[in-house]
């Protein structure tokens, strides 16, 4: 079947829903004919519950026109959009479903490189000069307890100052990240600095919302570690 021949109802406010849904129809993946037809019937009714103005959508084009146009390399807005709407913990939470006894998991978050180093246990990770050092030492286990060797552990944090390395200008190697294993007994561990608290970036059109939300930004001091390992689920927290 061409477009041509989708039949179509004169447009109304109850039927564009319908209408839109007919055309995208024909679509020949059946993942992707699902997510439209549940996208556009649940904007639509958003549009038609708020009774959404001109003005309200021209800005909320403005909004994430600007989100895409702060997007970089190294910076991620849509991700950080995603995590202060509480999508990117919901998908997760959906797509990783955790078993009891196991670590809740997380978000990523924009801040996470792939040219972290792979380093020894016992290696130092973070050279910021003016940071109070710390040992870090964790272990790996399956939710009956025995330990699971082999984990590769990718971990990152942010400097004293609450920037992580991708964050300055000037940056030419990773720092205050890496990727360990665990050891036989399912243990890692590394020298760090303590983590500290640090606010996410609001200079840009997500720290504007934050701030008609009257939401404050900042984040407590934390670690972010990523377990990978074949035949497990991998693990953000």
């Amino acid at each position: 079947m061409d477009h041509s021949e989708t039949p179509l109802k004169d447009l109304t406010i109850d039927n564009i829903t319908d209408n839109v849904n007919a055309i995208n129809s024909e679509c020949d993946d059946p993942r992707m004919k699902f997510l439209f037809e549940r996208l556009v019937t649940h904007l639509h009714d958003f549009a038609r519950e708020t009774r959404l103005s001109t003005s309200e959508w021209e800005s909320a084009i403005r909004f994430l026109t600007q989100v895409g146009q702060i997007c970089s390399d190294v910076r991620q807005e849509f991700i950080l959009l995603s995590d202060v709407l509480g999508l990117s913990l919901l998908v997760d939470s959906i797509d990783h479903p955790k078993p009891p006894a196991s670590t809740e998991g997380t978000v990523l978050g924009p801040f996470h490189t792939h040219d972290a180093k792979h380093l020894d246990n016992g290696a130092l990770i973070s050279h910021d000069p003016d940071g109070q050092p710390m040992l870090v030492v964790c272990s790996v286990k399956d939710t009956s307890g025995r330990p699971i060797p082999g984990v590769k552990v990718d971990v990152w944090e942010t400097d004293s100052k609450g920037f992580y390395d991708v964050q300055h200008a000037g940056r030419t190697d990773p720092d205050g990240r890496a990727v360990v294993e665990s050891d036989e007994a399912g243990l890692f561990y590394f020298k760090a600095i303590v983590p500290v608290p640090y606010p996410i970036p609001s200079d840009g059109p997500v720290g504007k919302l934050l701030k008609k939300l009257h939401r404050h930004p900042f984040r407590p001091s934390h670690f972010h570690f990523m377990f990978d390992k074949p035949g497990y689920d991998r693990l953000i927290t």
